[in-house]
């Protein structure tokens, strides 16, 4: 469990600031969440990390919350 917070820590500080700094040379036509489709189509690494950051943060947090009903 130590190991799996210590993920979402790194995570949830450096996908934030990953998917900032490559979304400031996105077109002036799209907004972040277009750029990001694009790049994952394009195949770049970092859209790929923030996409399954972002969903691994969300899955410890709905995961912890089930865990603390219980």
């Amino acid at each position: 469990m130590l190991g799996t917070s210590v993920i979402a820590i790194v995570l949830t500080i450096t996908v934030p600031i990953i998917s900032m700094f490559n979304s400031m040379g996105r077109a002036k036509d799209t907004n972040e969440f277009e750029h990001l489709i694009a790049q994952l189509q394009q195949g770049s690494i970092w859209s790929f990390y923030a996409v399954l950051g972002f969903l691994y943060i969300a899955v410890f947090l709905i995961k912890n919350k089930m865990h603390q009903k219980i």
